[in-house]
């Protein structure tokens, strides 16, 4: 499958937006947005003052995909699933996004990002109740139990990123600091998804 390779800053600046790609560097003054606000590839003057109906769901759309690193073949499969599932499809589809392995990951705070999240899959350092899962797109059920293997828990990166974090995680995860697991405690509803997210005009975007 192919991967992004370009500098994940400029995705932040396409979006306008910090979508929190790098880790602990997004809240320094290092971050992109902080420092350049036009958007990468034309002068700011040419940019439109006022987005079309369409142009504004399509903006939705791409950020919400480009925070949770995704390709557009997975997100509209995401769709397709949540459209299909009883309940209301912008949640569901949100819930769906949460619910990956990766992200859990990355919400426990086992990594500063979710591409380090990732990564940590990837590379087999990550258990789901007691069997080594190498798959980010794994989506966890309720009492999932996520941990780090016993020999990558002295990894820099997880050490480094639970001390900063200080055990701060979601509710809907329940996270045990000395044996660097993470319980699901329940499906993450819509509130305990905070980031700035208008699901209905991906929704809307899709439907047509």
């Amino acid at each position: 499958m192919s991967r992004y390779i370009e500098s994940k800053c400029k995705l932040c600046r396409r979006e306008r937006l910090k979508l929190f790609l790098k880790g602990d560097r997004c809240n320094t003054s290092k971050c992109a947005i902080e420092r350049n606000r036009t958007t990468p590839g034309e002068p700011a003057k040419k940019i439109r003052k006022k987005l079309s109906g369409y142009a504004i769901q399509l903006r939705e759309k791409q950020k919400v995909k480009r925070m949770y690193g995704l390709h557009e073949q997975q997100f509209r499969k995401y769709y397709e699933n949540a459209a299909s599932t009883r309940g209301v499809t912008g949640e569901i589809l949100l819930q769906f996004l949460e619910r990956r392995l990766d992200n859990v990951i990355f919400r426990a705070g086992f990594a500063p990002s979710r591409s380090s999240a990732r990564q940590l899959v990837n590379h087999g350092h990550i258990m789901v109740n007691k069997h080594r899962v190498n798959i980010p797109s794994y989506i966890v059920k309720e009492s999932d139990i996520v941990e780090v293997q016993e020999k990558s828990k002295n990894l820099d990166m997880i050490t480094q990123t639970l001390a900063k974090n200080g055990g701060k995680t979601r509710e809907w995860i329940a996270l045990d600091l000395p044996k660097m697991s993470a319980t699901v405690r329940q499906l993450p509803q819509r509130a305990d998804i905070d980031a700035d997210i208008n699901e209905q005009l991906i929704i809307e975007l899709y439907s047509k």
